[in-house]
């Protein structure tokens, strides 16, 4: 569950929905379902083998594979410079959906004026305080609960944030289908429409699917190293894929039919879970605004926390792996992600840093790219690479069938078909694409 919840993120919630509406709805779904289960499944596949056979982190994980050439463990590295660049923009993100939590919650949301929800998110998020207030609270419940251990702090929380996630999700789904005028929804984001099919739509599903699931970061084979030796990765893997996919669609079953049935537009990516969707809770009037619009950003911050986890755990474990205390390395790195996620927070238009450019660009839209588009498909194309050239074929599928006791008749397809070929040239596709988009 816990590593479920490092795969379900935001971007579930908002980015896919649109993404398979705007790329030809069962269309885009048919093709998100290919690439996610064969390339991203065997990218996850790969991080959690290496993370359970070392029993370590991600730099040490290459370490012991490769000793003799210790370059490979600045891989390892990056990943875990990429889960610190991620978690600084996800605690930005993050408190907002706790203020807009507490502004639905408490009213505030249901007398702002349909009109004015863009105003009202420009000016907080320009704000000097708020935005920090909330993504210190954020920072803290995350430190709190890493603090807590793997079983006493991650396993207990994922064991009730989870459930909390799915029942929030399905009770959104079953009041959104109640809606007169919810069928356009639907039909906007599963009827098969190969004409949008585009291939920039299909560079956007690629890349969703193959970093929906937290790979390229070191998360997985932190998680990989805490599973128990008799389970089986190949379920594991797959369990985590198909709850993935499944609050993904379920998320977009509980945002499009409302959003339809109010006449909203659904093409507003992030901005339609800021701007559009609190007009439709409000449309539903005050119990809509208060019980669902509480509902929904609720749903938004157990999401953003369960990633949020995650890649703190891998930083901490890392701290943890070269001698640090879990608590100190825990502490400290929470401080200086603040710190960073503060200058991010700053950075937006009206904000304190708003004129400190980088190449053109906001300090939140730099990081926001560069971990966008460029960190996470490097580090997981040197991982496969690592994975399907430079570790032992014996000793994966040693790993794989659990030192012989599970039958593998698959083994052959993945390891020298979608490991060795398939996953590496979609990175390659996908990094290019980023590059030049």
């Amino acid at each position: 569950m816990a590593a479920a919840g490092s795969a379900i993120g935001l971007g579930n919630i908002w980015r896919f929905p649109y993404i398979c509406g705007k790329y030809g709805g069962g269309a885009a779904i048919i093709l998100y379902l290919a690439f996610v289960f064969l390339i991203g499944m065997t990218l996850l596949l790969s991080e959690l083998v290496i993370g359970r056979r070392t029993g370590s982190t991600p730099m040490k994980a290459f370490e012991i594979m490769r000793p003799q050439r210790k370059g490979w463990r600045y891989v390892g590295l990056l990943g875990l410079i990429t889960s610190f660049l991620i978690l600084a923009i996800y605690l930005v993100i993050s408190g907002w959906t706790l203020n807009y939590f507490w502004e639905s919650v408490t009213g505030t949301l249901s007398s702002i004026a349909d009109g004015d929800f863009a105003n009202h998110f420009a000016t907080f998020a320009a704000s000097p305080l708020m935005p920090v207030v909330c993504l210190v609270v954020f920072m803290v419940l995350t430190l709190v609960i890493i603090l807590g251990g793997v079983q006493n702090g991650i396993e207990k929380v994922s064991k009730i944030l989870m459930p909390i996630l799915l029942v929030l999700v399905l009770l959104l789904c079953v009041r959104s289908l109640t809606l007169p005028g919810a069928s356009k929804g639907l039909y906007y984001l599963f009827h098969p429409d190969f004409s949008l099919l585009t291939w920039e739509g299909v560079l956007a599903i690629l890349g969703q699917a193959l970093f929906s699931l937290s790979v390229g970061m070191g998360v997985m084979i932190v998680y990989g190293s805490y599973i128990p030796k008799g389970d089986g990765l190949f379920k594991s893997a797959m369990w985590i894929t198909v709850c993935d996919t499944a609050i993904a669609i379920l998320a977009g079953v509980a945002i499009f039919p409302a959003v339809f049935a109010f006449d909203q537009s659904p093409d507003g990516g992030p901005g339609l879970v800021f701007n559009v969707l609190p007009v439709v809770f409000n449309s539903m009037g005050n119990v809509g605004s208060i019980v669902f619009g509480g509902a929904f950003f609720l749903l938004l911050a157990v999401a953003a926390l369960t990633s949020a986890i995650s890649l703190l755990e891998a930083l901490t474990a890392w701290g943890a792996d070269y001698g640090k205390s879990r608590k100190r390395s825990a502490i400290i790195l929470s401080i200086v992600l603040a710190l960073v996620a503060v200058v991010a927070s700053f950075s937006f238009d009206g904000g304190i840093l708003n004129d400190n450019k980088l190449a053109g660009m906001s300090f939140f839209d730099w990081l926001d790219k560069l971990t966008g588009s460029y960190l996470p498909p490097i580090c997981a194309l040197l991982t496969i690479i690592f994975f399907g050239w430079f570790m032992k074929k014996d000793d994966i599928h040693d790993e794989l069938s659990n030192h012989g006791v599970l039958k593998i008749s698959w083994f052959k397809v993945f390891y020298h078909i979608l490991v060795r070929f398939v996953a590496p040239a979609a990175l390659i596709v996908s990094l290019v694409a980023g590059i030049f988009t």
